[in-house]
């Protein structure tokens, strides 16, 4: 979610790199050489001491292990770290480090960061290995010493969590039920996950990644920057939200159980069709922290249209809903970007935090019009971890094997069959569509006016 990097991201989108069509046509300020770049501008003197420069996974797999192998899953998608200069060099199951030589030399030097070129790309990744590679000699004693393990515990190469989450709940199924699925992993977040055995180039979805999540499959990701942070953030900005707080402790229920149970009883109270009618005068664009995904606009802001004076715990519950609506909203979006580019994408599979909500599930169902399979395990990102453990421990002889021994679907949520449901949810996505129209005539409207 971090953002200082906007600036930064523009300027190196100007290059017009090729190694930018791999990333949606232009880095995200959330990617790691725009955050790279700011980090030299604003903070010299850290710059200049750094020894390496990682992400949060692969530390973790360093500071266990001691072995700086980086995972193709972090180093693609999030470093422009092209995975498929490996492709014709090996398969999955001949585990072992490889030479990190998908590293664009003349994109780093080009944007101002040609000094994590030399020694031969030492700050950033000499080596790279497929997930579930197992790293070093397992845990070093210290490790283990820290964690109360034993010396020597195999530990696999990492993924980045919601990844991890994306190997934690696919089926490994047959490639073409496998490439017509999409995995939403709904935290704080929400990625967009879809594979394909061929590359497909999607503008403002990042990817296509080369063995970034499942072994020898090209991985899709969308994303929006602020899901269950914008509900957390609509939930307790709200008047009424220390009340509705302790009305939720002292009934031993979550605030969102509250919530939805405060919806049922308004939409019987108001002889409502559908409780989703409810929000009928209020739509909300979720661009509260820019757009990740699919009109990759970091300046894009968030709109609420159907304010009142009202302050009640009903009004919000009318917003949680109309925000929930517009999260889904975004996911439509996201899916119907992604099939009109060549993905195939009938069925949705969720995991994360959000996806413990049956409301916030339902109401993804209807809006996006797809089933959503649940997995039997409701841990998916743990579980994804697991697998990694598993296949370094030689459990299982490659990820796609671990994958189809431990994934299993669990509850298989359908869209309302009422035609007027999926009538009033065309008619709000067509509304939400047109609040970013919107929003970018008020921008030219200003500029124009300022110029």
């Amino acid at each position: 979610m971090d953002h200082r990097a906007v600036k930064q991201a523009e300027r190196i989108n100007s290059f017009n790199s090729p190694v930018l069509q791999y990333c949606g046509g232009g880095v995200s300020p959330e990617m790691e050489p725009p955050k790279l770049l700011w980090v030299k501008e604003n903070l010299k003197e850290s710059w200049s001491m750094v020894y390496k420069w990682m992400d949060l996974s692969d530390w973790l797999s360093y500071r266990a292990t001691g072995d700086d192998t980086r995972s193709l899953c972090t180093t693609v998608c999030k470093w422009t770290y092209l995975g498929h200069a490996h492709m014709h060099q090996m398969t999955e199951k001949a585990s072992r480090d490889m030479e990190a030589c998908g590293w664009d030399d003349e994109f780093w030097e080009e944007i101002g960061l040609g000094d994590l070129v030399d020694g031969h790309h030492a700050k950033i990744g000499r080596s790279v290995a497929f997930p579930g590679h197992p790293l070093g000699n397992g845990l070093t004693a210290t490790a283990a010493k820290e964690l109360g393990l034993l010396a020597g515990t195999p530990v696999g190469t990492s993924l980045i969590d919601a990844h991890a989450g994306g190997v934690g709940v696919m089926e490994k199924s047959d490639v073409d039920t496998l490439c017509s699925r999409m995995v939403l992993v709904c935290g704080t977040s929400t990625c967009h996950m879809a594979v394909s055995r061929e590359k497909l180039f999607i503008p403002g979805v990042w990817g296509p990644f080369w063995s970034a999540m499942v072994p020898e499959y090209w991985l899709t990701e969308g994303g929006q920057s602020a899901t269950g942070a914008l509900l957390d953030h609509i939930i307790e900005n709200h008047v009424a939200s220390p009340r509705l707080a302790n009305r939720a402790a002292s009934q031993k229920v979550s605030v969102f159980e509250l919530l939805n149970n405060i919806l049922k009883t308004m939409a019987e109270d108001t002889s409502s069709p559908f409780i989703s009618a409810l929000t009928s005068d209020m739509h909300i664009l979720p661009d509260f922290h820019g757009n990740r995904s699919p009109v990759a606009d970091p300046n894009s802001k968030g709109v609420i249209f159907g304010m009142s004076l009202d302050t009640s715990e009903k009004q919000l519950a009318l917003l949680y809903l109309a925000t929930i609506q517009g999260i889904a909203y975004g996911t439509r979006h996201i899916v119907e970007h992604c099939n009109t580019h060549g993905h195939k994408i009938d069925t949705l599979l969720a995991c994360g935090g959000l996806s413990k909500n049956p409301l916030f599930i339902q109401e993804h169902a209807d809006i996006v019009g797809c089933p959503i399979i649940l997995p039997r395990e409701s841990e998916s990102v743990l579980l994804g971890a697991a697998i990694l453990g598993a296949v370094a421990g030689k459990n299982y002889p490659s990820l796609h094997d671990a994958m189809k021994a431990l994934n299993a679907a669990g509850q298989v949520v359908h869209p309302s069959s009422d035609p007027k449901i999926k009538k009033y949810h065309d008619a709000k996505y067509r509304i939400f569509r047109n609040l970013y129209e919107q929003q970018l005539s008020h921008r030219s409207i200003i500029a124009e006016a300022l110029a």
